[in-house]
């Protein structure tokens, strides 16, 4: 089974994390976990290379952190995983991703916004629930109600 984690540098990373080790069998089980960077604008200017983005790199070293972090805890329960940082729209790159790979699952997480802000903000969850080629697990934090 390949399973892809979509993580933020939220707390609902840490809880997709103990969803899949508490619920999935790590025999069989590849795990690629993911986060994506996404610029302010994704068209540059006409005279910049596609994705020179340097206000990125430090939030890449960051999201590198994160994604360790999180692989660290899915081996030590057993699982083989890699690790992916990648530049572009969040809802898209998850969706390409998980088809190139071939995932079984998507897991991403809900941070729960409802009225102005999702309208304003959009639902990555929702979208990607939508648009995926595989199943996908949304997970909440516990203490949304």
């Amino acid at each position: 089974m390949k399973i892809l984690i979509a993580i933020d540098d939220s707390k609902f990373c840490e809880q997709a994390v103990r969803v899949i080790s508490a619920n999935i069998q790590p025999k069989g089980a590849d795990v690629r976990i993911l986060h994506i960077l996404q610029p302010i604008t994704i068209v540059p200017p006409p005279q910049m290379s596609a994705w020179y983005m340097p206000e990125l790199e430090e939030q890449a070293k960051e999201a590198q952190k994160l994604v360790k972090r999180a692989a660290d805890s899915l081996a030590a329960a057993g699982f083989r995983v890699d690790t992916a940082v990648e530049k572009g729209d969040v809802r898209l790159n998850i969706i390409d991703a998980a088809t190139s790979w071939g995932a079984d699952l998507i897991v991403v997480g809900s941070h729960g916004r409802g009225g102005i802000p999702r309208l304003l903000l959009g639902s990555v969850a929702e979208y990607v629930a939508r648009h995926a080629p595989c199943s996908v697990l949304i997970v909440r934090h516990p203490a949304q109600k």
